[in-house]
């Protein structure tokens, strides 16, 4: 069975109509979000705490900003853009004293109503728009009249209006220019995080340190690792997205296509057995339990992580060589400087947004 998507003639704008949508934090979804909503003739308040660092930013973007509790006192409509694991103080301090019959409360990551962390009264709706892009290519797609694919789902229809007032949502970010698909907040987070930890953020990651140790170990230049290992997986990248594996396969040498068949494989025994042991962590919810537990426990593991990967010598190699090729727009994130926490890497998701 095909998937339908939905496009913009699917999505009534006057579903929104007159109605005030608040977003719930100003980070790399959040600011996106906001803005493309403030162009698309949407009222606009985003709800930040008092001593907010965002409050500035939004306000020179031209967005009224207020605190969390007044933005969902005024709003219709409410998107919560907050990191997974801080969802649930927010929600429980500010938002939820102050919900009211009758409003949409949205999400851009199921991870917190399908794990059971918020469930919002019987008589609130609840739906989810999920861009399946971060926020700034959200936002700038948007201003180049495009417009970034997103999944949409409706938890709790209680209005009966809701499906109406999330497609309208999604049209007004920009997303139904590109298309949206609908689906559950099920199946959205756990295909979400089984594609991060799996493939897209876990698996690659792995698979380029150990190609690069591979050669490194076997007595190679580590600068010509990192090209083969590294630099070189954008290119490729690029052609799969564009066409898919048979135009990366068409654009590569016969060599290269043949040596992907016979030794790809080899490369990847054993993962789908693996990769089937993670998806059932995420199912069961373990994954999510190890996750909240470790940032509610102040983090250490999770600094140990990030402080291991920074620190290897594919990253020294790297770095290096970027900074001498401008023309790649080199990027240079500092030990202690905040990251994004949040679920969705390709949308990823929700960025290091913050009310606080």
């Amino acid at each position: 069975m095909t998937a339908r998507m939905y496009y913009d003639a699917d999505a009534d704008p006057a579903a929104l109509e007159g109605k005030t949508v608040a977003v719930i934090g100003y980070g790399s979804q959040g600011h996106a979000h906001a803005q493309n909503l403030r162009d698309s003739g949407i009222d606009v308040v985003v709800g930040l705490a008092p001593g907010s660092k965002s409050r500035r930013p939004a306000e020179e973007a031209g967005l009224r900003v207020a605190d969390v509790a007044d933005a969902v006192r005024e709003a219709d409509a409410m998107m919560i853009a907050v990191p997974d694991t801080a969802q649930k103080s927010v929600y429980d301090a500010d938002i939820a004293p102050n919900l009211r019959p009758g409003q949409l409360l949205m999400f851009a990551h199921g991870f917190n109503i399908h794990f059971g962390r918020i469930d919002p009264p019987g008589d609130i709706d609840v739906g989810m728009v999920a861009p399946k892009g971060p926020g700034h290519l959200l936002r700038s797609v948007y201003q180049q009249a495009g417009g970034v694919p997103a999944l949409f789902a409706v938890h709790r229809d209680a209005s009966g209006t809701a499906r109406a007032r999330v497609l309208a949502y999604a049209r007004a970010i920009g997303s139904t220019r590109a298309g949206v698909l609908e689906t559950t907040f099920k199946e959205e987070t756990e295909t979400d995080l089984f594609g991060e930890q799996a493939l897209l953020c876990g698996g690659v990651s792995a698979l380029v340190k150990s190609a690069f140790e591979t050669l490194v170990e076997a007595g190679y230049q580590p600068e010509l690792a990192y090209f083969e290992t590294m630099h070189e997986l954008k290119l490729i990248v690029d052609l799969m997205y564009r066409g898919g594996l048979n135009f990366m396969r068409f654009s590569v040498s016969d060599t290269a296509e043949y040596g992907d068949y016979v030794s790809g494989p080899r490369v990847t025994e054993g993962a789908k057995a693996a990769m089937r042991d993670v998806l059932a962590d995420i199912q069961s919810g373990s994954f999510a339990q190890r996750w909240v537990g470790e940032i509610e426990s102040g983090g250490a593991e999770f600094q140990r992580l990030r402080e291991q990967d920074r620190n290897h010598q594919i990253e020294q190699v790297g770095a290096a060589l970027r900074a001498k090729m401008p023309f790649v727009d080199p990027v240079v994130v500092e030990a202690g400087q905040a990251q994004a926490t949040a679920s969705g890497a390709a949308r990823s998701s929700a960025g290091a947004e913050s009310a606080r």
